[in-house]
């Protein structure tokens, strides 16, 4: 029997046998329902940020001890949020607890990252993230805050805080009361100043010895790896005092978004093409969801606007040459759905030359003329045929 690590409150679904009724293929070209997603926790070892994949250790009983760890890939419409703002995998530490939803992949035969599970029941198969956040993302968009109960400081500085979560019984994050490690590496944060266990305790907020009741104060939580993970017990990288705190670090994290997607353009999915009688024509895309509000609304008609070939990863060729340039005709707010990638925005775009690569299902990326016409790094594009830099040897055991 598949055993999970102790806690309190612990939520983590272990996945079930491949084949089974439960384990959901999303169509290529279709945006899958997330409530057929599978919920998983784990810790952060391994980033591919540009072919957007990476591995998690799951919070599972022998993935600690046997070194094994769940390797995923982002679906081109997977949305990625850290400090409650959009995001990408490279904007995340290392050792950071995340949460995900996660598929089968959509075609076994073209994944980015290997086939999970073999004969291994505790290895999910599901390996393809619609979402993928962290502990701050998680609570705020279920309006949460963990509750501060007892500071417990020692010589040096360190500590434990207890803390507790109510989040009901079959919920996607970590609930119930922890006793969480803190030190001098926790980033302490009170509306916009960047303070240390030694300054609270200079100014007399803590005690700098013994344990302290504060009465069940709001805070946010920042969770990475513990020297005893294995029993659940996790370290405070961050902390995060008031609701001041919470929003400056989300402001920042979202002006970071804002300015790598106006650099690398919005993706999105070709929907339709209507063709002229010169190899013209429109192209109408789905804009994905999880972006800044701020980047949709800079699409509008009547303005210029270019568009240009990607992969599932998102990774293009090089977009600012081979991209079409054409006139932005239409921008249409329909009825999509967008926990489930869909923006429900969609574009159309007039050009001398429609390119192979905008076919139907395809994936692009497409900007409004407002935002630079420059080439991402030469890493991030695809050079050559061989799209997948680097290949499966990276996950090779």
């Amino acid at each position: 029997m598949i055993r999970i690590a102790l806690a309190l409150g612990i939520s983590l679904v272990v996945a079930p046998l491949s084949g089974d009724e439960d384990s959901f293929r999303p169509t290529p070209g279709e945006f899958p329902p997330i409530e057929k997603a599978k919920s998983y926790r784990g810790e952060l070892v391994f980033v591919d940020h540009i072919n957007r994949r990476g591995s998690l250790r799951l919070h599972v009983d022998g993935h600690f001890h046997e070194g094994k760890l769940h390797h995923f890939a982002m679906l081109p419409y997977g949305r990625i949020y850290y400090r409650g703002a959009p995001a990408e995998l490279r904007d995340i530490p290392i050792g950071t607890v995340l949460y995900g939803k996660f598929f089968l992949p959509p075609d076994p035969k073209t994944s980015a990252v290997p086939l999970s599970r073999g004969t291994d029941v505790t290895q999910p198969s599901e390996n393809h993230a619609i979402l993928l956040e962290d502990g701050l993302s998680l609570c705020l968009r279920e309006k949460k805050a963990w509750s501060l109960q007892k500071i417990e400081l020692h010589q040096p500085e360190s500590g434990e805080l207890t803390v507790s979560l109510e989040r009901a019984e079959g919920g996607d994050g970590l609930g119930g009361e922890h006793e969480v490690t803190i030190d001098s590496s926790t980033r302490i944060w009170r509306g916009r100043e960047l303070l240390g266990i030694d300054d609270l305790i200079a100014e007399g907020t803590w005690s700098d010895k013994g344990s302290k009741e504060v009465g069940n104060q709001s805070i946010q939580l920042g969770l990475t790896w513990h020297p005893r993970y294995l029993y659940q017990q996790f370290h405070a990288a961050d902390l995060w005092l008031d609701d001041a705190a919470v929003k400056v670090a989300q402001e920042r994290q979202r002006q970071r978004h804002i300015r790598h997607i106006r650099t690398r353009w919005m993706p999105a999915k070709v929907d339709a093409i209507t063709y002229g009688k010169f190899g013209n024509g429109s192209v109408t895309v789905t804009l994905f969801s999880g972006m800044d509000e701020s980047l949709y609304a800079d699409f509008k008609p009547g303005i210029g606007g270019q568009m240009a070939a990607a992969e599932n990863t998102l990774r293009t060729y090089w977009p600012d040459h081979d991209g079409m340039a054409g006139t932005i005709t239409a921008v249409e707010n329909g009825a999509g759905e967008p926990s489930s990638g869909n923006s429900g925005i969609q574009v159309t775009l007039e050009m001398d030359l429609v390119l192979e690569g905008f076919r139907p299902g395809r994936i692009v990326r497409i900007r409004p003329a407002s935002w630079p016409k420059i080439k991402p790094p030469i890493e991030e594009r695809i050079r050559g045929l061989d799209a997948r830099w680097p290949g499966h040897e990276i996950f090779a055991k």
